[in-house]
């Protein structure tokens, strides 16, 4: 039996802890100044070669970023997208031994007006972010968060996408690349001179800063109104947990108009592993389980003619800190929603505290939900974009969820959710705490100057349940977890235009075809006919 005053300390065996003073464990040579993980010390030389690896190895082994093409860089000024920036500008640069072919742009949401930001702090921001982007050399393009107002409603709408590339044709890609740039008379280093390669670079520099002045950014400027119209907008949505995701959701339909504007097929986002742990945990809370695989992966082509990639998903939080602070890649903190939240204060934030403080106690619970992530795919089928818009979600894009049969746990909650507010249907005058009967719908039309006319001699007031139509049908052009974040939305006539139109459009292409349906014939008997 144990006893209370027995020692044990001679018995244990001290756990041997990694120092810098060890050998690097690639060379063998030079001495450690960082530790990666536990027996993972790396020299200053053999960390930045092995962190440039990792990202060449991303892009290298996935194949979807074809030589020549355009991809757009989402710079947001942290630490992620600011090492995915650098590791750009290393992959282009004359010395690379594996150069990177494509043609890169940057683009930075301004979110300031959603976050509380004063004008002054925001014009500060920005001029940061563009010192570091006109140095560069990229088109750089600055996007605000009140251009959401301005979108056209296309932006919503399917695009198809190119066509697929057979497989073999990467290597065949880059060679027509590299006899192209021969054939254009593009200057390779070994025919002129340092000197001469040097003046070459820098006015080829010099021409990509003016193009970068003239560079429109494919979305007209804000005015005050939109200004408060986001502020609004954001006032209205009751939890944080929602505001943050439809601060995401109109972010990347920014990203996505500014890359079809301006030519670019690809997109780049600086999610690191980290980052991706949290946000696969939080989507499984917020019940975006079907989109899971297109929300983590590699590459995500729900957009068709847009794809989205994420080369730093191999990296650690922990890994881009150091490379950052060692080689002096500059980045710029923004205060977003969350900042200085409490850990409950949204379902983002609490995820986010709980595999913070996981990966504290237990080193690889970020790499375990990580690898998790690689082995998932969509529940729902792919979607094609040339078939209905209809069988994508308004908001996100996504693949619908909320097709499903009968007797399922949406369903239930779907005649749940009916059954609760029968009851309110049944009394219009009380609804919105307004007394007015039905009969008197016309002094309550009148003082909304009858703009739809759907009262006038109808005998049914502008307060009855036919009067609230837009909650419900933009519910039924929603995934499960955007129609969480709409429900949490108090002011749905404060969405941006773009999003009203397209809703408006689908709903009156679904009738239309409810009211031909008679007279279409199904898949499997045009399948047999044609054949």
């Amino acid at each position: 039996m144990c006893q209370v005053d027995e020692e044990y300390n001679d018995r244990l065996e001290k756990r041997t802890v990694p120092a810098v003073s060890q050998k690097c464990v690639k060379c063998k040579e030079g001495s450690a100044v960082l530790i990666i993980r536990a027996g993972d010390a790396f020299c200053r030389s053999c960390f930045k070669e092995y962190f440039v690896h990792k990202f060449r190895a991303m892009l290298g082994k996935n194949r979807v970023i074809y030589p020549g093409e355009k991809v757009l860089l989402a710079v947001s000024g942290g630490p992620a997208s600011s090492a995915m920036l650098a590791q750009v500008q290393e992959g282009l640069s004359r010395d690379a031994p594996k150069k990177l072919r494509f043609k890169p742009g940057i683009i930075y949401v301004d979110e300031g007006g959603a976050c509380g930001q004063r004008l002054e702090e925001r014009e500060q921001v920005i001029a940061q972010l563009e010192s570091i982007f006109r140095a560069t050399g990229y088109p750089f393009h600055i996007v605000h968060l009140e251009q959401v107002f301005t979108l056209p409603s296309s932006v919503l709408e399917a695009v198809s996408a190119a066509p697929g590339r057979p497989e073999g044709s990467y290597k065949a890609a880059v060679d027509q690349f590299i006899q192209n740039s021969k054939l254009d008379g593009s200057v390779s280093p070994g025919d002129v001179s340092p000197a001469q390669d040097s003046a070459l670079q820098d006015a080829q520099l010099r021409l990509s800063r003016l193009d970068t002045r003239d560079t429109p950014n494919g979305t007209p400027p804000f005015t005050p109104q939109h200004g408060r119209d986001l502020e609004r907008l954001f006032a209205s949505v009751r939890t944080l947990t929602a505001r943050e995701d439809l601060l995401q959701t109109l972010r990347q339909h920014l990203v996505l108009h500014t890359a079809r504007a301006e030519g670019y097929s690809k997109v780049m986002m600086g999610d690191s592993c980290s980052r991706l742990a949290v946000k696969l945990l939080g989507n499984i809370s917020l019940g975006r389980g079907a989109s899971l695989a297109a929300d983590t992966g590699f590459s995500d082509p729900r957009y068709g003619d847009v794809v989205v990639v994420r080369p730093m998903r191999d990296y650690s939080s922990k890994e881009i800190a150091l490379y950052n602070r060692m080689f002096g890649v500059p980045s710029v903190f923004i205060p977003g929603l969350d900042t200085k939240a409490p850990d409950k204060a949204s379902i983002q934030r609490l995820t986010e505290s709980f595999v913070t403080k996981l990966q504290a106690d237990f080193p690889s619970t970020v790499s375990t939900i990580y690898r998790t992530s690689e082995k998932l795919h969509t529940a729902c089928p792919p979607q094609n974009t040339d078939s209905e818009p209809s069988a994508k979600c308004l908001l996100c894009l996504c693949a619908l969820d909320t097709k499903v049969e009968e007797a399922s746990a949406f369903h239930a909650t779907l005649v749940s959710e009916r059954l609760s507010q029968k009851r309110v249907t049944e009394s219009p005058g009380v609804r919105a705490g307004n007394t007015n009967t039905p009969a008197s719908g016309g002094q309550c039309c009148s003082s909304r100057g009858e703009q739809d006319g759907s009262c006038g001699g109808g005998g049914e007031g502008c307060c009855s349940s036919n009067r609230v139509p837009p909650s419900l049908d933009l519910k039924s052009l929603l995934c499960y977890s955007c129609r969480l974040t709409i429900k949490d939305t108090t002011a749905l006539d404060s969405l941006p235009q773009y999003i009203v139109t397209e809703a408006e459009r689908r709903n009156r292409r679904s009738q239309m075809k409810q009211e031909i349906s008679e007279f279409l014939l199904d898949e499997e008997e045009d399948g047999e006919e044609a054949s």
